[in-house]
C-alpha cells in the first residue's frame, strides 16, 4: 500500500492532536467571520482591525503551547514534587487569565479554565 505526501501528513497530524491532546477547536458561530477591532482612546490614531478567526488561532494556539509545557513539567525527570506543584499553579492562575476569552469557544470542553472553588 502506497501512501501520497498529503495522506501521511493527515495521518502525523491525527497521531499528533490525539498524543498531545490537542486538536482543532472550533470559533463560536456567532463569531465565524467577524472582527477585532483595537481602538486607541486618541482620535488621531486610526483603530486596528485584526479578522477574529485569526485571533482565535493565537488564543488557540497560548492554550496549546500551555498544555505542551504542563505535560513538560509533568515528565520532568529532576524536578521535586513541591517544583512541579509551584509551576502548576503558575500554569493554572495562566489559564485563569485567559478565560476572558473562553466566549469565542464553541465547545465548552475547549474553554480555559483556572483555579475552581
Amino acid at each position: 500500500m502506497e501512501m501520497d505526501w498529503q495522506a501521511a501528513k493527515a495521518a502525523l497530524r491525527e497521531v499528533l492532536e490525539e498524543e498531545m491532546g490537542v486538536g482543532r477547536c472550533p470559533i463560536g458561530t456567532k463569531w465565524a467571520g467577524g472582527t477585532v477591532v483595537l481602538k486607541s482612546a486618541d482620535p488621531a490614531l486610526k483603530p486596528k482591525e485584526i479578522p477574529i478567526d485569526v485571533f482565535f488561532k493565537k488564543v488557540v494556539a497560548v492554550r496549546e503551547k500551555l498544555r505542551v509545557l504542563e505535560q513538560k513539567v509533568n515528565n520532568h525527570p529532576s524536578l521535586s514534587p513541591e517544583e512541579k506543584l509551584e509551576l502548576h499553579q503558575l500554569i493554572t492562575r495562566a489559564y485563569g487569565s485567559l478565560t476572558t476569552f473562553n466566549i469565542l469557544f464553541r465547545d465548552e470542553e475547549d474553554r480555559f479554565v483556572g483555579i475552581r472553588a
